[in-house]
């Protein structure tokens, strides 16, 4: 059974923090993993039996728009192709809606993008680099 956290900043879900940079730093090479954002945007922890399994972020921007950026959204190794990303994107969604989202958009990467089309989000504009990674923006009305 899965242990779901939700916080507002990710100083309060150190194992969310640690599965991100194992992740984005450790295994894809990323340098610039946290920023600002991290202290006001809402965190969500998949857990089972205290081991990090899943994590993501999502946040309004710009305030007041009623769009919400879901991003950071990581899967620990021994857990992918288990549904953990799918049930991360479905609780950050919950959230977001909870908050008054009208809008949802997100930056994956292109190899994900098949993830995020299956899950009813939409590909919009250019692909662009996000450091050495290929990304594509997508959008999904709520």
């Amino acid at each position: 059974m899965y242990q779901i956290q939700f916080s507002r900043g990710l100083d309060a879900l150190p194992l969310a923090k640690e599965l991100r940079r194992k992740v984005f730093i450790t295994e894809q090479g990323f340098q610039n993993e946290f920023d600002d954002i991290d202290r006001t945007a809402w965190h969500v922890l998949i857990s089972e039996g205290g081991f990090p399994c899943g994590t993501g972020r999502v946040f309004e921007t710009p305030a007041g728009s009623g769009c919400y950026h879901l991003g950071r959204i990581a899967v620990e190794r021994d857990y992918r192709k288990q549904h953990i990303g799918s049930l991360v994107l479905k609780k950050l969604e919950e959230k977001a809606r909870e908050l008054g989202a009208r809008e949802l958009q997100l930056s994956a990467q292109v190899q994900a993008q098949g993830f995020y089309e299956k899950n009813g989000y939409q590909a919009f504009g250019s692909i662009y680099p996000d450091e050495h990674v290929p990304h594509i923006s997508m959008k999904k009305k709520v």
